[in-house]
């Protein structure tokens, strides 16, 4: 994919960085000509210096044939107003902002503009780990209110219907892996020894989950 990234402070040079080792072709604005710095002498994409919202510095960057769009400076203003060009000026497929304000964030969603609250997401993962250490995330969706996790069910659940860890709108069992084998859950599929069960589950449900795994469910 060519990405243009708005915004070269530590995220977006790690961003960056990343995905010109997965082979993407990554075009870097900043208003501040030091922010090259951050990125190693080799780095083989390219740096323009301008205004991630500034339709020169975005069409010297390559907007017209752009796939991704990140904007990730530190000014909420600056992103979500260069993210909003890039979507609706030049009509890039995916666009994304980094929004500081988790009540700005929503709105911007409700745009059509996905973003990432980095307060949001971070309080999240603080009171995951903090109080559920034991039940990592594969994946998170959101700013971290959906999660699917992966975990070893105790062996006192062998023999139960693998559907009877469902609850609607909380959490819900998506996948097992079972030897070396992956499978989807059906209804009268019995949990088995060694199990390792993916859930989707909500956030304020981690709790919940817990028990199921740390005590017979229903108690």
């Amino acid at each position: 994919m060519r990405v243009i990234i708005a915004g070269c402070g530590r995220l977006g040079a790690t961003l960056a960085t990343q995905l010109v080792t997965e082979g993407h072709d990554v075009r870097l604005i900043d208003r501040q000509p030091k922010a090259r710095q951050r990125l190693s002498p080799g780095f083989p994409g390219a740096f323009h210096v301008g205004n991630g919202f500034s339709r020169s510095a975005l069409e010297s960057a390559g907007i017209a044939h752009a796939d991704a769009f990140v904007a990730v400076t530190s000014g909420d203003n600056s992103n979500i107003v260069s993210a909003r060009t890039a979507k609706e000026t030049y009509r890039v497929p995916i666009v994304l902002a980094r929004i500081h304000d988790p009540r700005r964030a929503d709105i911007y969603r409700d745009l059509g503009i996905p973003t990432i609250s980095s307060v949001r997401w971070a309080v999240g993962r603080i009171h995951q780990m903090l109080l559920h250490r034991h039940l990592t995330p594969e994946v998170s969706f959101g700013n971290g209110e959906t999660l699917l996790v992966r975990s070893q069910l105790p062996s006192y659940l062998t023999g139960r219907q693998v559907t009877e860890f469902d609850v609607d709108g909380e959490i819900r069992v998506v996948e097992i892996t079972r030897g070396d084998r992956s499978l989807l859950p059906a209804r009268g599929v019995l949990a088995e020894p060694g199990d390792l069960v993916t859930f989707g589950v909500a956030a304020t449900a981690l709790g919940r989950l817990s028990g199921f795994l740390d005590k017979e469910l229903g108690t």
